[in-house]
């Protein structure tokens, strides 16, 4: 996945929106003014390409476990945020997109109900 299609896939979900709010380097994108996934582009640039994104705790521990590319979120709350490294090109572009989803759908669960169903597609 390039940075391209990073952005393409993030910015094609419901409610979707593009920020800087760090610096001109950090991209976020958030669900509803929420954030659920960001990337550094001065990283990618360097080759040193990831993507931080929200995950279930229990399901980031395993995730770390079973991938080297998964690591502790950069930057961000340890237990509820992994940065997925795509320099190495390992993790499969089926997982890399479902985490994303997975991200995703963290933050509109922690949404009230109505703002929850005002994002069904």
């Amino acid at each position: 996945m390039n940075i391209e299609q990073f952005r393409d896939y993030c910015l094609h979900k419901k409610a979707v929106t593009e920020h800087f709010p760090f610096d001109e380097h950090t991209l976020v994108f958030k669900v509803a003014g929420k954030m659920f996934a960001l990337a550094s582009l001065k990283k990618w640039e360097e080759g040193d390409a990831f993507i931080n994104l929200k995950c279930d705790p229990d399901y980031a521990l395993e995730l770390r476990e079973s991938y080297a590319s998964i690591q502790p979120g950069y930057h961000m709350h340890k237990q509820q945020w992994n940065s997925v490294y795509l320099h190495n090109n390992d993790l499969p572009p089926q997982l890399i997109t479902s985490l994303i989803d997975h991200s995703h759908e963290m933050v509109i669960k922690g949404m009230t109900k109505k703002l929850r169903d005002s994002l069904k597609d």
